[in-house]
């Protein structure tokens, strides 16, 4: 779908119209300079003066009718002039959205939010002093979100507040991202640093031994300046893939580097991989008392599984899930995907019936994403997916499903080419949910990764100002510089802290 704006010079308005375009059309070019052969003209007539009036009309060249739309808004004066094009912009995305659904009649329930992570909005809106109505209220003329997603983002922001009742709090303390790059296959879908195990038994040894040294000095740091960790995740890859002896080991240098490590309010392995999971391994975290893990089936049909280059069977996430309930591992989380190849209302309704039997305490519902680097984006006609409708249908049914078994929202996130424009949600039996996942989503404070592929997020505790830092994503890499990237890291947190 081609698309050729006029009445628009400033060329900061491209990238946002682009996004908004490519939430209607599969595959779509927003222009600003024609080349007569666009499928959509779109002429703005835009004015700033103590109002920002927007009007917008829409000819497509197949036919005569012209869509047309307007807004305005008070221009707010004293802005920065960052703040004054923001306001400006805002104003030229909601007319642009508007007459674009009344040309497709696709509905976008996020209106014309682009974001992440949309709870943090409304977070910070009743952190300043709003009620839910009149933040509920900002977010729709905003943003023009509907109600039902509104309600949504209040829903999970309640939860979040009974979960972690100190959450505006915790400032002062970090979470632990460790990372372990290694699966037994790569998905389709993955873009994560992950490679596969087999044969890499060198760089495992190698990585090993930064990422125990990253934790021992990480740690005496925040020991140093009585610094408390609110929760740590092992994460990756698939941090099952490495040995039990491996795992012991690792966890040992946490018990003994990490500061006060029976307080940690919470300690994940994601063990998401059912072919990783063995009971050697599940009586390793039984020794270092972790009982949250995830056991990920992704599909329950076998078919689907083998497209996606996942090697297990769907038999061996039941087996793998009743060893580990039996082996004492109390939150099982369990991820499910919608919109996987070849899967539609018939697959998704079998994927839920066999959950039921399950109910892990906490279930996370994705929405397939083609990242730009996975297989599966490089590879878009070999795998076929859903069209939107059938995508909103399935994400309804999870929907429902989790309410019917007692399943609460507790965290959202979207992602760039979603499915549907939809969400990614994680549901869970009220006092099950994982803190960590509030704590990453709301950005309450900093997060320091570790290991081979692992980003840090450094919150200022006082401005809230995010800092990134990564690590490199190949072993090899990480091997060679693991010193340096920890140094840097400390150098961040002793500035960040002031200490």
């Amino acid at each position: 779908m081609k698309i050729y704006v006029q009445g628009l010079e400033d060329e900061r308005f491209l990238r946002p119209l682009q996004l908004i375009s490519d939430l209607f059309f599969e595959e779509s070019d927003v222009s600003f300079t024609s080349n007569q052969e666009e499928d959509l003209q779109i002429t703005f007539t835009l004015t700033v003066n103590e109002q920002i009036s927007a009007h917008i009309a829409l000819k497509a060249r197949d036919h005569d009718k012209v869509y047309k739309e307007e807004l305005s808004k008070p221009n707010l004066v004293g802005l920065s002039e960052k703040e004054q094009f923001k306001q400006v912009k805002n104003v030229v995305l909601r007319v642009f959205l508007s007459v674009l659904q009344e040309y497709t009649n696709i509905v976008q329930k996020w209106g014309v939010l682009t974001g992440i992570r949309p709870t943090k909005l409304l977070h910070m809106k009743l952190q300043a002093g709003k009620t839910k109505e009149e933040a509920h209220q900002e977010l729709k003329e905003q943003y023009l979100i509907t109600d039902d997603k509104i309600q949504l983002m209040q829903d999970i922001v309640d939860r979040q507040l009974a979960a972690v009742p100190d959450l505006h709090e915790l400032s002062g303390e970090v979470s632990i991202y460790i990372g372990i790059p290694f699966c037994p296959t790569k998905c389709a879908y993955c873009t994560f640093p992950a490679y596969a195990i087999n044969g890499r038994q060198g760089s495992v040894n190698s990585f090993l031994g930064g990422l125990h040294y990253e934790m021992r000095e990480i740690g005496k740091w925040l020991k140093e300046n009585n610094i408390k960790i609110t929760t740590v995740y092992y994460g990756g890859g698939t941090p099952t893939s490495i040995t039990a002896e491996e795992m012991d080991m690792l966890y040992e240098e946490m018990y003994e580097s990490f500061p006060d490590v029976k307080n940690i309010r919470e300690i994940t392995v994601e063990a998401g991989r059912p072919d990783t999971i063995t009971a050697d391994k599940l009586k390793v975290l039984q020794k270092w008392n972790i009982d949250r893990i995830s056991v990920n089936p992704q599909s329950y049909t076998q078919e689907t599984l083998k497209a996606i280059g996942r090697h297990h069977t769907v038999e061996e996430t039941i087996e793998k899930f009743h060893l580990s309930r039996e082996m004492n591992m109390n939150n099982i989380n369990m991820d499910l995907i919608i919109g996987l190849p070849n899967e539609g209302v018939t697959e998704f309704s079998h994927t839920l019936k066999e959950s039921q039997k399950l109910l892990p305490e906490s279930l996370t519902v994705h929405t397939l994403s083609f990242k730009r680097a996975s297989e599966m984006t490089q590879n878009k006609r070999k795998y076929k997916v859903a069209d939107r409708y059938e995508i909103s249908q399935m994400m309804d049914m999870a929907t429902e499903w989790t309410k019917e078994n007692g399943y609460k929202p507790y965290y959202l996130y979207r992602q760039k080419n979603i499915l549907g424009n939809l969400e990614n949600v994680g549901y869970a039996f009220p006092g099950q949910e994982s803190i960590y996942n509030i704590m990453i989503m709301e950005e309450k404070q900093t997060i320091i990764g570790l290991g081979c592929g692992a980003s840090s997020k450094f919150v200022h505790p006082k401005t809230g100002v995010i800092t990134r830092f990564a690590n490199p994503k190949d072993p090899k890499s990480y091997n060679d510089g693991f010193k340096h990237y920890t140094e840097e890291k400390i150098k961040i947190l002793t500035d960040l802290f002031n200490v």
